[in-house]
């Protein structure tokens, strides 16, 4: 009836069409977005590992580190940021090894964690187990004797009488770069690319990212990109790092809020002051990098051994993995755990072997890569619960994936009613595996320091 109604011509026509609609349909439907929100959507629902090259070994070395791929890839790490892979000046040099932020030359590799092959080798394997890879970068300042102070001395804030370079604050081994000289803004940018091209990394953490202008950053964000879907990260708690391009930010405000909550200097609903500032001071589709200790933090404030000791620790690292805009940071040797400060200064070899939280943050990293109510860009619910001075509650949901998080922040025994019917439904809770039926009034019983994640 078709090809009488029709004819030949129509109805080839006809299929032509029907069969181009299928394939575009198909062609779109399997297709996966790149960015998302103007991110990078594989970072979306990750994760961060911080890479302390230097202690992470007793040899210090990419080779060294390499071993360990397999072990962080089990764990369920997917993006490895590694501090400063550069050469350390050595005049005016802090201890008996230097900073790794005091940078000789942007172009060059630190010898003491091997060649320039070895680094492009690690990146190489890194890539085929599925990681991606991302830098330090130290923008604001060099080190004390990086050979522009000779080339290019005009690249340098200089002291108006003696016309030396000054060093930042009362970083001594550093000199602060001057960025309304239009060649250090191309040298800095070129020597950026050198490492997108050289080794094919996927993006940068970028230091004292504030201290840096604005005008800087947006002109340098918009030249690396065309290199490829990179994610840039800026080491600052402000807004305006995300107008100039950034993907995330540092959330120190937050993090300076559970220290308070962890000593008991606050209680649990303090944290609403922390996200009602996210909500409204920084633009809707911010990442922004939540963490319970990283390399500052562990060598200067005794993070997360002095300030989340003990059982205080894991629902705080289960905030960070499980918030809104999350992009969650784990700082080399928090899954030992490592119980002391790593020397900035000196060789400081973290002591691995137990693992013993390898376990619990494989779970949270696993739990985000599988559920969409996890990625950074899903909905969240604060819940009110009957003890809100102790129990911090909240829903996350996605395209009709949900996790819902009960936490204890305090050092005593709680319990709490959350009343809400967004919360109906069969789950399973994260670390026990049981399976519950939760209602729209649902009661909770929490340890010290107690949580519970249940997802559906």
């Amino acid at each position: 009836m078709l090809l009488k109604k029709l004819g030949i011509a129509a109805l080839a026509a006809f299929l032509f069409a029907s069969l181009s609609f299928t394939v575009q349909a198909q062609t779109t439907g399997a297709a996966k977005p790149t960015t998302i929100n103007g991110h990078p959507a594989w970072i979306m629902q990750g994760n961060i590992y911080e890479v302390n090259v230097r202690q992470y070994t007793p040899e210090g070395t990419f080779k060294a580190f390499a071993k360990s791929l397999p072990r962080l890839k089990a764990m369920g790490v997917q993006t490895l940021w590694f501090m400063p892979i550069n050469p350390i000046s050595k005049l005016d040099r802090k201890g008996v090894l230097g900073s790794y932020y005091a940078i000789a030359n942007y172009t060059a590799i630190n010898p003491e964690y091997g060649t320039l092959a070895d680094w492009q080798s690690l990146v190489k394997q890194c890539h085929e187990m599925g990681f991606k890879v991302i830098v330090d970068w130290v923008a604001n300042h060099t080190g004390a004797d990086h050979y522009w102070l000779n080339t290019h001395p005009d690249f340098y804030v200089q002291d108006s009488v003696t016309h030396k370079a000054l060093s930042p604050f009362d970083w001594t081994d550093a000199r602060k770069l001057n960025y309304n000289k239009p060649a250090l803004c191309d040298s800095m940018i070129a020597s950026m690319e050198f490492w997108l091209n050289k080794s094919h990394i996927d993006g940068y953490r970028c230091d004292v990212a504030s201290e840096v202008p604005a005008a800087f950053w947006s002109k340098c964000i918009a030249k690396l990109r065309k290199h490829g879907n990179i994610f840039m990260l800026g080491e600052a708690d402000v807004a305006w790092l995300h107008k100039a391009g950034f993907d995330a930010t540092y959330t120190w405000t937050d993090f300076a809020m559970m220290k308070q909550v962890a000593k008991g200097e606050r209680k649990a609903s303090a944290l609403d002051t922390t996200f009602n500032r996210l909500d409204t001071s920084f633009p809707k589709n911010a990442l922004r990098m939540f963490f319970t200790s990283n390399h500052d933090e562990n060598t200067w404030n005794k993070a997360d051994y002095g300030t989340m000791p003990g059982k205080s620790h894991a629902p705080f690292a289960v905030l960070t993995q499980t918030v809104k805009h999350s992009v969650p940071l784990i700082y080399s040797g928090q899954e030992e755990p490592f119980l002391d400060s790593l020397s900035f200064f000196y060789k400081d070899t973290i002591t691995f072997g137990k693992y013993a939280r390898a376990g619990f943050y494989s779970k949270l990293l696993a739990l985000r890569k599988s559920n969409e109510a996890l990625s950074a860009e899903a909905s969240m619910i604060r819940l009110k619960s009957s003890s809100d001075d102790q129990v911090f509650a909240y829903l996350r949901e996605m395209n009709g994936k949900k996790v819902l998080v009960v936490l204890n922040l305090s050092k005593e025994p709680a319990k709490a009613t959350l009343s809400n019917a967004s919360i109906t439904g069969k789950a399973i809770e994260l670390f026990s595996n049981a399976s519950v039926d939760l209602k729209a009034s649902q009661s909770f019983s929490l340890p010290a320091w107690g949580y519970k994640v249940y997802s559906y």
